[in-house]
This record gives C-alpha cells, sequence and structure tokens, in this order.
C-alpha cells in the first residue's frame, strides 16, 4: 500500500506571503522603510511585523531611542530569509521563451581576481554592450573561494579555479592555463641556455596570494625533488608579482594567461620581464565560471554566461 505523506499541522498555518516582509524589514531595519519597498503603508507593515511577532515568537526589531534595532534572533535570521526570499521569487517568477538582450537593465556582479580584469574586462564589457547596451558589470574583489557570497545572491558569477566547499555550485571550463616563470629582462637566472630547479631556486621568488600564503603547487613540485625557494616577499596578486619581478631581481611565477600573447623564451607583452618555462611538473590550471544552481534557469544569466565563455575562448585560445 502506497503512503500517503501529509504535510506538518503547522504547515497549514504559515503564510509564506510574510516572508517578504520579514526580508524588508530584516534589510531596512525600519517600518517605514519597509513599508516603502513593498509598496506597503506604514500601518500595514506595522500590522505585518505583529504577526511575524507571532509567528516567530520574538519580538524581531526592538525600540532604541527614535529608531528600531534586531533583536539577536533577527540578526541570526537576516541572511537566511534573504536567501529563501530570492529563492522564492525565482521559483515562481515566469521565465521568459526568448530573451532579448537589448532590453535587460540590470548590473551582474561578477568576482574575479586583479589578472582577469586587466585582461578581460575590457573585452567583456565591450561584448556585453553590443547586445545589451543597458546591462553595467560590477567586478569585485576575491579575497577567497568562500561560497557564501554565490549562495546569498551578492555576485552572480564567479570566475576561477573551482576549489569551494561548496558542493551544490555549477562550474563550466573557460580555459586551461599553466604556470611560467617571469624574470626582468637581463636577469642572471636566464643568462645560461636551460633553467634548471637548482638554479631557479638560487633566486629570491616573490609569491602571489591574496590570503598571505607562501606555500602552493610550485613549492609541492619543488619539494618533490628536494628543494625549497626562498619567498622573499608576499603581495595580494599576479600583477603585483609582474611589478615586484620587473623592478627586481626576484623572480614570479603566475599563470601565462597574465602575460598576453608572449609564450616562454620571448618578452612578454609586459615590457622589461622575460617568460620561461619551468622545470617543474605542474597541474594546468582549469578556469572556470562558477554560479549557484539557482541561476541555472534564468535567462539573463544563461547570455551572461555564454557570452563570458565566448570572450575568454576569444582572447586566450590556448584555452
Amino acid at each position: 500500500m502506497q503512503t500517503v505523506r501529509r504535510y506538518a499541522p503547522w504547515m497549514d498555518a504559515v503564510d509564506l506571503n510574510l516572508l517578504p516582509a520579514l526580508d524588508a524589514l530584516l534589510a531596512e531595519g525600519s517600518v517605514t522603510g519597509a513599508a516603502r519597498r513593498l509598496g506597503l503603508s506604514a500601518s500595514a507593515m506595522s500590522r505585518t511585523l505583529a504577526r511575524l511577532r507571532a509567528a516567530t515568537g520574538d519580538p524581531l526589531l526592538v525600540r532604541a531611542g527614535r529608531g528600531l534595532v534586531p533583536s539577536p534572533r533577527a540578526v541570526e535570521l537576516r541572511e537566511r530569509v534573504h536567501a529563501l526570499s530570492r529563492d522564492a521569487q525565482a521559483v515562481l517568477r515566469p521565465v521568459a521563451d526568448v530573451l532579448d538582450p537589448s532590453a535587460l537593465d540590470c548590473t551582474f556582479t561578477l568576482r574575479a581576481n586583479e589578472a582577469f580584469v586587466e585582461r578581460f574586462a575590457a573585452p567583456l564589457f565591450l561584448a556585453v554592450s553590443a547586445e545589451a547596451p543597458r546591462v553595467r558589470l560590477q567586478f569585485v574583489h576575491k579575497p577567497d573561494k568562500d561560497a557564501t557570497p554565490l549562495r546569498d545572491g551578492r555576485i552572480d558569477l564567479e570566475i576561477g579555479v573551482v576549489g569551494t566547499t561548496a558542493p551544490e555550485v555549477r562550474s563550466r571550463l573557460l580555459f586551461r592555463d599553466r604556470y611560467v616563470g617571469v624574470v626582468r629582462t637581463g636577469h642572471p637566472l636566464l643568462s645560461a641556455r636551460t633553467v634548471t630547479a637548482k638554479r631557479l631556486v638560487a633566486h629570491g621568488h616573490v609569491a602571489a596570494s591574496p590570503g598571505g600564503e607562501t606555500r602552493g603547487p610550485v613549492d609541492d613540485a619543488l619539494a618533490a625533488v628536494g628543494l625549497h625557494r626562498d619567498v622573499r616577499v608576499v603581495v595580494p596578486g599576479f600583477t603585483d608579482a609582474l611589478a615586484m619581478a620587473r623592478h627586481t631581481d626576484l623572480v614570479a611565477i603566475v599563470p601565462q594567461s597574465c602575460l598576453g600573447s608572449a609564450s616562454p623564451g620571448r618578452r612578454s607583452r609586459a615590457s622589461a620581464l622575460d617568460m620561461f618555462e619551468l622545470p617543474l611538473k605542474l597541474p594546468p590550471l582549469m578556469v572556470s565560471a562558477i554560479w549557484h544552481p539557482r541561476l541555472d534557469a534564468d535567462p539573463a544569466h544563461r547570455w551572461l554566461r555564454g557570452v563570458v565563455l565566448a570572450v575568454c575562448r576569444a582572447v586566450y585560445p590556448a584555452g
């Protein structure tokens, strides 16, 4: 006999219309502000707040002088409620069969490191503007691989190597990259015909690390052959590492995409820098577009992903 599942009794009393109201109240911290956001009167929003207090068993917003401050429970709920409200709207919003990019009027927030922004932001903007002239792009700093901004909707798309601990995120490969060595033109490391691992570690290095760590894939590859490099300077990003290499005798190891179309053994487009092959076995860098699954079916987001993919493969065909 088939078991018939029944909803818990409390579900009959739940009014999901309270969810966007709670989201607005917690975001605004004000009955007047929440009412304005939802197009309601202040008295209607006050009545809704009373219902929310009864439903949650918590005051949520408490009078403090002339304003309101959130209770500890409200602070705890704020991010969860915002994500739930966005998800609910995404589920119930009709999806257009055909997207007209020229009608889009929105801002997409992308998180990427400064090397990607330096090389890909301009061609991406041009490609987006050609199809959707009212779309705006906002690039934000990428200090780590934390998936929280993807989950709560603060960013729409992340660019980088997949390494998040969030199993639900989606990704698509944009291009394959690899590490290369970079030194200033005339550096003694390149005085010999071949750069060996021993000669590589005989010079000081500059390492790029947003979080300040000094150990990475290069160090693991060196350790595999019994060697250790001397990291003299740690900088936040790859462009900073290139600047240090340009003006000092430090060796920088960066993704090849940071250097345009230059190839090992030739001068890069970054003036006064020479690139060389690393005498190490390093895994390739799989640079991907990463997003939250709730945006899978969103036509505008699908369009953005397609434009990003086309631009990356046109700018960096080596991928």
